[in-house]
């Protein structure tokens, strides 16, 4: 049987005479299910918001956006930063394009357990994974954001009794470093969520009981951080990584007694750890 496809025009092969590329053209807010892989290797299902796009020639007027659900549908919704690779240099063979990204962003929960009674309950993170390639190189990276308790250390020494604390977001992007057979060192997402929650005065719960809710309080009483001390402990922890290779930490607090959020953010290239005995 015939391919009825061959007898009708292809538009956006046709010469294009304006002679601009397009950086980027694709599909964008693909809701779409995929599996990742957990901690312990095993293929955790959620749903993704994908957007996928490649570099376009001058001489093209358009590219072919069914082909990239051909391609996802090929690889059957398994993302990791293993098959991002493969993904990618799909794209390129199938759009005959020289550059390919892909953006997939994703809800990832873990079961985390109350810090006394022990009740099991799943805390929903935001994950993206970032992909490129070109005639150079592959590049991924893993954006992580964290809710994180802060408790602020001005309040506690000003005040007679008391502090005020707020819910915070730690955000940390990271590029793991390449392996010399190829692929990328291995983090996992349970591990920079580990990060960002060591990072602030407490972690955040979904089911907190009376004595959890007892040594949460005082844990982060005990433990203050300003937005710029969240930052500087995950720098601190991602640069003794030996496994990262560059990275950035935003954290945001959503102020309880201002009417304002609090944020600040730093990048790996201009993160310097100063050793301690030569700090003034």
């Amino acid at each position: 049987m015939s391919d009825p496809s061959a007898k009708l025009p292809d538009i956006q092969a046709t010469p294009d005479e304006r002679g601009i590329a397009i950086d980027q053209v694709g599909i964008s807010d693909l809701r779409y299910p995929i599996q990742v892989l957990d901690s312990e290797g095993r293929p955790f299902p959620t749903v993704a918001q994908i957007s996928m796009s490649v570099h376009l020639p001058h001489h093209f007027k358009g590219t072919h956006m069914s082909r990239f659900l051909e391609v996802l549908s090929k690889h059957e919704g398994e993302v990791t930063m293993n098959t991002l690779p493969a993904i990618l240099h799909d794209l390129k063979q199938r759009l005959d394009a020289e550059e390919a990204h892909i953006e997939v962003a994703f809800t990832y929960f873990v079961t985390k357990k109350a810090p006394v009674s022990g009740a099991p309950a799943k805390v929903g993170c935001d994950c993206v994974f970032l992909g490129t390639s070109n005639g150079y190189k592959d590049h991924f990276a893993l954006r992580v954001t964290v809710p994180v308790t802060t408790l602020c250390p001005c309040s506690k020494e000003i005040s007679d009794y008391g502090a005020h604390n707020q819910r915070g977001y730690v955000t940390l992007e990271v590029v793991p470093k390449p392996k010399s057979g190829g692929g990328w060192e291995l983090i996992w997402i349970e591990e920079l969520i580990e990060v960002a929650e060591k990072s602030g005065s407490a972690p955040i719960y979904a089911l907190l009981k009376r004595p959890d809710e007892r040594h949460v309080t005082m844990q982060a009483f005990d433990n203050p951080v300003f937005v710029e001390d969240v930052v500087r402990n995950a720098a601190a922890l991602l640069t003794a990584d030996s496994r990262v290779a560059s990275f950035s930490v935003r954290a945001v607090n959503h102020e309880s007694i201002h009417d304002h959020n609090a944020f600040a953010a730093l990048e790996s290239h201009r993160a310097t750890i100063v050793p301690r005995q030569v700090m003034k």
